[in-house]
């Protein structure tokens, strides 16, 4: 049996809690195409899929912390 996983879609309150980045950014990230296009749900509904955002958050490197 084959194992194939179901794309999970994140709405954009759960996209801005998992990066921690504001929406202005967010969308300024997606115009710059740094950052995944959300697809379109319906008329007035757009999500995100989530191994997309789980890939972009981790090619970011760590913080650096050292520098306080």
């Amino acid at each position: 049996m084959e194992d194939t996983k179901v794309p999970r879609f994140l709405r954009l309150p759960e996209v801005l809690d998992r990066t921690g980045l504001s929406r202005t950014t967010l969308y300024e990230l997606v115009a710059r195409r740094e950052f995944p296009h959300p697809i379109s749900l319906s008329l007035r509904a757009v999500a995100w899929i989530e191994e997309q955002v789980e890939q972009w958050m981790a090619a970011r490197p760590p913080a650096d912390r050292s520098k306080k």
